[in-house]
């Protein structure tokens, strides 16, 4: 089950719930959302999937959310994706989102057959709030000073994997290849 903190929190979002009110300001600025409230989220998400496999993106981010959902549940396998800062802000500066489905395009790669319409219903494409240059850029900076320590946190425990590259067709099939050698 593929548990990604921020579709979740961007479907609150959308959807107005109280967790959306309070977190949209953090996210379209850059910010981590507070980590007593990201902790609870998440632990509230990982109990929608107990008995399941499971794998979490974009969570933890930091050292204390790592250790309060380490003691909740866990993990046997931490994958660390390494790509240069210069490819995700180009990736991320470039990304289109058909908000309903969840449809991700890119200008370059994934582009649409109709330049900002999706190509299923040929409803308006969006640019998230938080993929704008200057929002990602400050993403990339916090992940510097706040998540790099999550990454020593799971090699301390000898779970922890990195893979490189530039693209997912480079990644993923490494991931694979580990997951299900």
């Amino acid at each position: 089950e593929h548990v990604s903190s921020g579709d979740k929190l961007r479907d609150h979002i959308v959807k107005q719930t109280d967790l959306g009110n309070d977190v949209k300001s953090y996210l379209s600025q850059g910010k981590l959302v507070p980590d007593e409230l990201m902790i609870k989220f998440m632990v509230s998400e990982l109990n929608k999937v107990q008995g399941k496999s499971w794998l979490l993106d974009g969570f933890p981010r930091t050292v204390a959310q790592a250790s309060a959902i380490w003691k909740v549940e866990p993990v046997d396998i931490v994958l660390n994706l390494v790509v240069p800062f210069d490819v995700i802000i180009e990736r991320v500066k470039n990304r289109w989102v058909h908000l309903p489905s969840g449809r991700v395009y890119n200008i370059g790669f994934n582009t649409p057959k109709v330049m900002g319409k999706d190509d299923v219903t040929g409803e308006d494409l969006t640019q998230r709030p938080d993929d704008q240059p200057e929002v990602v850029q400050k993403r990339l900076e916090i992940y510097d000073s706040i998540t790099k320590p999550v990454i020593d946190f799971y090699k301390d425990k000898n779970i922890l994997t990195h893979f490189e590259g530039r693209t997912s067709d480079e990644i993923w099939p490494k991931v694979i290849n580990y997951l299900d050698p």
